[in-house]
């Protein structure tokens, strides 16, 4: 069995244990007004889902 030859440091330890990632929500344009939404959810600025009028603005 594997035995660590020195300690393993607190900042070691707690830095590989970190999930604090940052990330980019992708966007896509909407095929209507052209601006940028989030795949797969009504546009906010002109209510299309896809190429149908879902919600009334």
């Amino acid at each position: 069995m594997a035995v660590p030859k020195r300690k393993t440091s607190k900042k070691v330890r707690d830095q590989r244990r970190t999930h604090k990632k940052l990330h980019v929500p992708g966007l896509v344009e909407c095929s209507n007004c052209g601006e940028p939404t989030k795949p797969h959810h009504v546009c906010k600025s002109c209510g299309h889902y896809g190429e149908k009028q879902v919600v009334e603005q």
